[in-house]
């Protein structure tokens, strides 16, 4: 039986959504273990007393790490915070996987300092599932926000961890990988894009090329390779994007007179294909790639639903056994 530690305590919706969804994800997934940490009158009076058994457990924590905590300070004086002492659960083999709605910064330090890298991954990188106009798979990108700076060979590296995982978690034969750049041309961009897309090119992978900013959405690719940087303003433009188109869609819709309102009733099944496309919640969180257990961040935003097919999510990667195959790769090439 595999086991997942929860920081019950992170995200605007904590705990009370996080324990709805782990409840709901229970009766599913039948050999999956869940230990709660945090505020333990909170978390048990959320918990019927019948639930509480050998796959629910929870473990009181009394600290909690803000949103605006510096990352790598608050894990070293807050240990008793409930992401901290979920994290040394997993480094202690305690459980398998780590699963926080809370600061994404103290998260990263906490799989990299905590958990520790894989021997072989000189970077671990943050990587979403993200929405694209023709399919409902989706595509990865990597890296959004572990690393500021980047060479080639993470770039290689983090795809092929992008590309296992699309294969193996999200059922894509031979995912296509592309490379985040200012053009399409093979000499675009400057000397780290460039002799990144050389190594690319050489590595195996199904490599098809340079992609650009306008193109992501397009299905084009299934793995998008990038700097942390980039990456990181990138994702919050395509959430900041969705967000508004959306609103003022639904805005003028009900805002604009009768007309408007009948012409919304008659779209209406149009209007729900075109917001499920956009609806992330179901692709599950962004998995820290690179260290030695999974480590999935859920949006703070994150309700019950979101937060379900993310436990689903750390399910099927566990069941793929990902982390074993990525110490196997890496340690040969080392």
């Amino acid at each position: 039986m595999k086991t997942i530690a929860i920081d019950t305590m992170g995200g605007e919706n904590a705990p009370e959504a996080i324990v709805a969804a782990v409840l709901k994800a229970k009766d599913e997934l039948k050999k999956t273990k869940f230990i709660l940490f945090g505020d333990e009158a909170q978390i048990k009076k959320l918990l019927p007393k019948e639930e509480l058994d050998d796959r629910i457990q929870v473990v009181a924590t009394t600290q909690l790490i803000m949103d605006d905590d510096e990352p790598v300070k608050a894990i070293r004086a807050k240990k008793d915070s409930s992401m901290v002492a979920a994290a040394q659960f997993v480094k202690e083999g305690k459980a398998d996987a780590i699963l926080s709605l809370g600061n994404t910064g103290a998260l990263l330090a906490c799989g990299i300092f905590i958990i520790g890298r894989i021997k072989g991954i000189a970077r671990p990188g943050l990587m979403p599932t993200l929405p694209v106009k023709n399919s409902d798979d989706g595509f990865n990108m990597i890296d959004v926000g572990a690393n500021a700076k980047t060479k080639p060979e993470y770039l290689l590296q983090w795809a092929e961890m992008a590309a296992y995982y699309a294969e193996k978690v999200r059922g894509i034969a031979n995912p296509r990988v592309m490379l985040l750049n200012n053009g399409s041309e093979y000499d675009k961009g400057d000397d780290t894009h460039q002799a990144a897309y050389n190594l690319l090119k050489e590595s195996g992978l199904n490599f098809t090329g340079n992609i650009e900013g306008n193109e992501l959405l397009l299905g084009k690719a299934d793995v998008v390779v990038t700097d942390g940087f980039t990456g990181n303003a990138i994702l919050k433009n395509i959430e900041g994007t969705s967000s508004v188109l959306l609103h003022l869609l639904k805005d003028s819709l009900l805002n604009s007179g009768l007309k408007a309102k009948v012409g919304a009733l008659l779209i209406k099944d149009a209007l729900k294909g075109i917001i499920s496309k956009f609806d992330t919640a179901k692709y599950g969180g962004a998995v820290l790639l690179g260290v030695n257990a999974p480590v999935v961040k859920t949006h703070g935003r994150s309700d019950e639903r979101a937060i379900y097919f993310t436990l689903k999510q750390i399910d099927k990667i566990l069941q793929e056994k990902i982390i074993d195959q990525f110490k196997l790769q890496f340690a040969k090439i080392k």
